[in-house]
């Protein structure tokens, strides 16, 4: 943005920069719609960075905290909500892309058909979450492979 004479504040975190980006460039359309795609877009190649420390796709699940945080000990064996490690505007953004598959989205697929059937055996933000555990990993699949989406093609693991 410093191209065009926008300058932000110099430390802050990422939510105050999505915020103070957003609002810098709210003058002008077109930058505002450049500045919001790659906010939206590379949430998820910022925080994973590398994908080849991920020797497999679901460990990026885990990652960015969509996995249950477990409390073991002796006889017990406590699950609890999910443990947020890792980015969180990556899990943010998986989480509302998720929300926006399995209530907005009226089209068919694989991934959308196991969600709806989970949203109605766990709950709807127990689904929410795997179903962004699934997002995030079929992207990473996607990024190391270097191919698109194609539904039918890619296996639900």
């Amino acid at each position: 943005m410093r191209p065009f004479g926008i300058r932000l504040g110099g430390r802050m975190g990422t939510s105050k920069f999505d915020e103070a980006a957003r609002a810098a460039v709210r003058h002008d359309d077109l930058l505002y719609l450049s500045v919001n795609a790659l906010l939206e877009a590379l949430a998820f190649e910022a925080a994973i960075e590398d994908p080849a420390r991920f020797r497999r796709s679901r460990d990026v699940g885990a990652y960015l905290g969509l996995t249950p945080r477990r409390y073991q000990s002796g006889e017990r064996d406590v699950t609890g909500a999910i443990s947020k490690q890792g980015d969180a505007m990556a899990r943010h953004r998986l989480y509302e892309a998720a929300n926006c598959l399995l209530t907005t989205w009226g089209g068919r697929s694989a991934l959308k058909s196991w969600g709806v059937r989970l949203l109605k055996r766990v709950g709807p933000k127990r689904a929410r979450v795997a179903v962004a555990r699934k997002l995030a990993c079929l992207l990473l699949r996607l990024w190391k492979d270097g191919s698109h989406y194609r539904e039918g093609e890619m296996r639900m693991a």
